[in-house]
């Protein structure tokens, strides 16, 4: 005998987490006013550097700029992932549009990597032939930069341990800004020593410190968009809270997943005792609410006498 049953939480008056960390919902009116200032700011910074750049002849100028491009790119994808999670279930998507969230992750961190790629070849080709350029211009204009980025990157910095999207973003803006200082000290050293390979040196530098911060975006989207357990979440902690459950004699095929970058759902086959079995919906009810403190927001179970015989291997 077995009965699928689904549970959600819409009726759930507690406050839980919303991540896959325990920590406050992201306050979405403030995200989607940060996201757009956000992308007003650094296309306005887009088009000063590319404007600077050719007026002075500084490739580093306009190579930043072609960067900056790609971080207004980065912050359209991840609000267009968030208003995609407003979209509702229909027949063809039952779950809706909330893995595009994984997929824009995942894309904001391969972005993220393959422009330290651009940093870092662009650094050694700098170092092998060092171009003259206008320390002063570039200097004034990073420091622009600096004011654009470290703004927008404080607006991420409340929610950005909430969602890896918000992470996402704030691993750009702040990036840029570390970037912007990188080009403002080499400006200055360049206006007074015309050292120009300092440049190359400092963007090096600066591809390393950015790399750290990425790695761990990276893999965390690449896990959730394999399916696999989100971070800070063990099968074995929440096999012991289910079975923790009165009624619940076992818990095998037990799977975990990420619905989005802010939903997590289970499956579950549930071992009770046949005396108990007309208490399921009670069973159920409290396996739902242990597993709401867990950041598990959809829980399906499959009920199981501890009579019958099981022949699947995880049993």
């Amino acid at each position: 005998m077995s009965a699928h049953v689904h549970s959600h939480n819409h009726d759930h008056d507690h406050s839980h987490g919303f991540g896959h960390h325990h920590h406050e919902q992201p306050r979405l009116d403030h995200l989607n006013a940060a996201f757009i200032w956000g992308i007003i700011l650094n296309s306005a910074f887009v088009v000063i550097e590319v404007v600077a750049g050719l007026i002075t002849g500084s490739l580093s100028l306009l190579t930043d700029a072609g960067h900056n491009l790609s971080d207004v790119v980065s912050l359209a994808l991840a609000l267009l992932a968030f208003k995609l999670t407003k979209v509702g279930s229909n027949a063809n998507y039952t779950y809706g549009y909330k893995r595009s969230t994984i997929l824009v992750s995942f894309f904001n961190a391969v972005i993220l990597v393959a422009s330290i790629g651009v940093i870092v070849y662009e650094a050694v080709v700098r170092f092998m032939h060092p171009a003259a350029i206008a320390g002063d211009t570039v200097a004034w204009v990073s420091l622009i930069g600096i004011v654009i980025n470290a703004f927008t990157a404080w607006l991420f910095v409340k929610d950005k341990d909430t969602d890896l999207n918000i992470k996402g973003a704030y691993l750009h803006m702040a990036m840029d800004a570390v970037v912007s200082l990188g080009v403002v000290i080499a400006g200055v050293i360049i206006y007074f020593t015309k050292l120009y390979w300092i440049d190359s040196v400092v963007s090096l530098i600066i591809g390393i410190v950015i790399l750290r911060g990425t790695w761990s975006l990276l893999k965390d989207s690449l896990r959730l968009e394999m399916d696999g357990v989100p971070k800070e979440m063990t099968l074995t902690k929440i096999k012991a809270e289910l079975l923790k459950a009165p009624g619940v004699v076992d818990v095998h095929h037990m799977h975990v997943w990420a619905l989005s970058t802010t939903e997590n759902a289970l499956t579950a086959h549930l071992v009770i005792a046949p005396d108990d079995l007309h208490q399921f919906d009670s069973i159920k009810a409290d396996l739902r609410h242990r597993l709401l403190h867990l950041d598990i927001t959809h829980s399906t179970f499959e009920p199981e006498f501890s009579n019958e015989k099981c022949d699947e291997p995880d049993c």
